[in-house]
């Protein structure tokens, strides 16, 4: 696979650092967006013209994908177009600001573009309508088929100038593509942009992949397959195709994840007749066992500083979360509520962990503190699961099935996203139907 890359970035113009009057205040989920104006790009005219490249369709695509972005937080409101009274070139000069006050507008964006070289020079500008005052002023150089990662890293600025929290724009999301009928499902692995741009089928169908899941630390995938029935651990490089294969595991009832730093993996096998959990370093390929209980130990997931491990066990009874020391010390129960829990897997920041619930054949997609206090439940349906986090903490991915009629034939897989005050939840748009969703980390880290 290609490799995608910016050629230079961050190139400060100027950046006003005093306290801005504008707030988003992330906790309340979208009760009351910001409104924002997104001003479409206009086009330098120094501008070298080309067949190849249409610079106006160019601009207006890059303001779309930015304004597509914001909305989709549910904490913006981006403002129609037809109600802007100002010219995009004048705009980025320098606004009129009780002009843009006029429509409500508390933020604005301005931007231009040149094209030359065959490069592709962004500008943008956050200008902060309330308080009159300009906020940030960046500016991208890259290849014109870059446009729409640029689009991203510029939505991850502003949206991290107005929140006071990192981003998440500038991401993919890693997935198991499905189609057919219920009792032969062709499965591939595909990966796509956050938003559902720029899809890409990974594998040709020919085996069943199960869970892939990214590295944190960088585009690194590992996923589970049957092949000749039995199940193989591979590892996958994304931005180079190469492919390799961990190992052949037998008993294995989960699949695998990174560890923080992505040097081990860590999952669940039944050896003996019985599951517990195992890591792996990859470069040893030691396999070292970390629990030894007569219960099923399955599902683990690593807090971000990879010193605790919580995992899900029967050995009360009942399905419940667990967390332990990362050497399998310390072993402690942390849900206690009515219901089945499993699939956790901790938050990027740390804080919580999101897990799956099931109680009264209802599927629920739920946050806890890491004690198990504070629990929420964010989302309920008739099947879901599968959590993953945004590499911000701030929003799940996970994957719903529903029935195709009213008689419950056929079903239906596809990816939604929830904010973790329970707050705008949304279908992820995809080709296929699909399943078992994992968040990369910022790409442009």
């Amino acid at each position: 696979m290609k490799k995608i890359f910016i050629l230079s970035f961050l190139i400060i113009l100027q950046s006003t650092f005093a306290h801005s009057l504008i707030k988003v205040d992330i906790t309340r989920g979208n009760l009351d967006p910001l409104p924002i104006a997104v001003s479409p790009l206009h086009v330098d005219p120094k501008s070298e013209i080309s067949e190849n490249i249409k610079v106006k369709e160019l601009g207006d695509k890059i303001s779309e994908v930015i304004e597509n972005n914001f909305r989709a937080t549910g904490l913006f409101n981006p403002l129609k177009k037809e109600a802007f009274v100002q010219k995009p070139d004048i705009a980025h000069l320098k606004p009129r600001f009780e002009d843009w006050r006029l429509i409500k507008a508390q933020a604005l964006v301005t931007g231009k573009l040149l094209v030359k070289d065959d490069k592709l020079k962004i500008e943008f500008r956050l200008w902060d309508l309330t308080a009159s005052k300009e906020m940030i002023a960046l500016a991208f150089t890259t290849t014109p088929t870059n446009w729409r990662r640029v689009a991203h890293i510029i939505s991850d600025k502003i949206y991290e100038r107005l929140t006071g929290e990192e981003g998440y724009f500038d991401t993919r999301v890693i997935y198991v593509a499905e189609s057919g009928p219920k009792d032969r499902r062709v499965k591939k692995l595909a990966i796509m942009d956050q938003d559902g741009a720029n899809t890409k089928y990974l594998t040709l169908g020919n085996e069943l992949v199960l869970t892939p899941r990214f590295n944190p630390a960088n585009q690194l995938v590992t996923y589970l397959s049957y092949f000749r029935n039995l199940p193989r651990v591979y590892l996958l490089d994304i931005e180079t195709g190469v492919q390799e294969v961990v190992g052949n595991f037998p008993g294995m009832t989960f699949a695998p994840r990174f560890s923080p730093d992505g040097k081990k993996i860590i999952m669940s096998f039944a050896k003996d007749g019985n599951s517990d959990i195992y890591t792996m370093d990859l470069e040893t390929r030691v396999v070292e066992r970390i629990t030894d209980h007569s219960s099923i130990d399955t599902s683990p997931s690593y807090s971000p500083d990879g010193k605790y491990i919580a995992f899900n066990s029967d050995r009360s009874g009942l399905q419940q979360i667990y967390v332990m020391k990362s050497d399998g010390s310390n072993v402690k129960r942390v849900t206690f509520g009515k219901g089945l829990y499993g699939t956790p897997v901790w938050s990027p920041r740390g804080d919580l962990i999101a897990f799956t619930k099931v109680r009264k054949g209802r599927f629920y997609i739920g946050v806890m503190r890491v004690d198990g206090t504070g629990e929420r439940l964010l989302t309920e349906n008739y099947y879901q699961e599968a959590p993953s986090w945004s590499p911000n903490g701030r929003v799940l991915i996970f994957y719903r099935e529903t029935k195709s009629d009213s008689k419950g034939k056929g079903h239906s897989a596809k990816l939604w996203s929830i904010d973790i005050t329970g707050y705008n939840e949304r279908k992820i748009k995809t080709e296929t139907d699909a399943s078992d969703p994992s968040w990369s980390s910022l790409l442009s880290k």
